[in-house]
C-alpha cells in the first residue's frame, strides 16, 4: 500500500512540474511582451509656450466680453419694447371703444322714428365729438389711424374683404371702409377692413364666363 502511494504522490507531483513547464513558456511571452511595451518611446506632451497661453487667455477674455455685449444689446432691445410698446395689449382693447361708438351711430341713423329730428342731430353730434376726443387721445400716445379711402390697397395696412365693380377707379383701389386700422409708432395694432374696386364686366365677357361654367 505504502508503494502504491508513494508512486500515486510521484506522479501528481510529475504532473504540476510538466503543467508548470507548460506554462512557462505563456509567461515567458508575456513578460517579453510587458518589457518591450515598456521600451516603445513615450510621446512626449509638449508644454504649450507662454506665448500660446497668453493668445488662449486672451481669446478667451474676447468671447465673454462679446457675449456680455450681446447680453447687454438683448437687454436694452427688450427694455425698450418694454417701453415703446407695452400698451400694446390695452391700445388694442380699447379700439373697441370707437367700433362701439360707431355702431352706435350707425343703429341711431337707420331708426325711421329718429330720422331727420333734433333728438338724433344732437345725439349724432355728441358721438361724434366723444370719437375725436378718443382719437386724439390715441394720436398723444402715438397710436393713428390708417388712410384708407381712395388708397392702392397695402397688405402691410389693409384687409380686402370685398371687390366692388367701379370704372372710375383703378383696380385695386380702396373705394370703402369696413373697419377703420390703427398703427402704434411703426407697428400695426390692426389693419383696416376694405372694399376695393375692379373693373365692370361687359356682357360679353359675363356670358363667356357663363358659358365656360355651364360646359364645366
Amino acid at each position: 500500500m505504502e508503494k502504491e502511494e508513494n508512486q500515486n504522490s510521484t506522479s501528481a507531483d510529475q504532473n504540476q512540474e510538466t503543467v508548470k513547464e507548460t506554462n512557462k513558456p505563456e509567461e515567458n511571452q508575456v513578460e517579453k511582451n510587458k518589457q518591450e511595451k515598456d521600451q516603445e518611446p513615450k510621446e512626449e506632451i509638449k508644454e504649450p509656450t507662454s506665448e500660446e497661453k497668453i493668445a488662449e487667455l486672451e481669446d478667451k477674455v474676447a468671447r465673454t466680453f462679446a457675449e456680455m455685449e450681446n447680453q447687454r444689446r438683448r437687454f436694452e432691445k427688450e427694455k425698450e419694447d418694454a417701453f415703446e410698446y407695452g400698451g400694446y395689449s390695452f391700445a388694442k382693447e380699447a379700439l373697441n371703444l370707437i367700433d362701439n361708438l360707431d355702431r352706435s351711430k350707425h343703429v341711431l341713423e337707420s331708426d325711421d322714428k329718429l330720422k331727420e329730428t333734433d333728438a338724433l342731430k344732437k345725439t349724432l353730434e355728441h358721438l361724434d365729438i366723444i370719437k375725436k376726443d378718443l382719437i386724439s387721445i390715441f394720436e398723444k400716445n402715438n397710436i393713428k389711424p390708417i388712410d384708407s379711402l381712395n388708397k392702392k390697397l397695402d397688405p402691410n395696412f389693409h384687409q380686402a374683404m370685398m371687390e366692388i365693380e367701379d370704372d372710375t377707379k383703378e383696380p385695386g383701389t380702396i373705394i370703402q371702409e369696413i373697419q377703420k386700422g390703427f398703427t402704434i409708432k411703426d407697428r400695426l395694432l390692426r389693419p383696416s377692413l376694405v372694399g376695393v374696386s375692379k373693373k365692370i364686366s361687359t356682357k360679353e365677357e359675363k356670358t363667356e364666363e357663363n358659358q365656360e361654367i355651364q360646359e364645366k
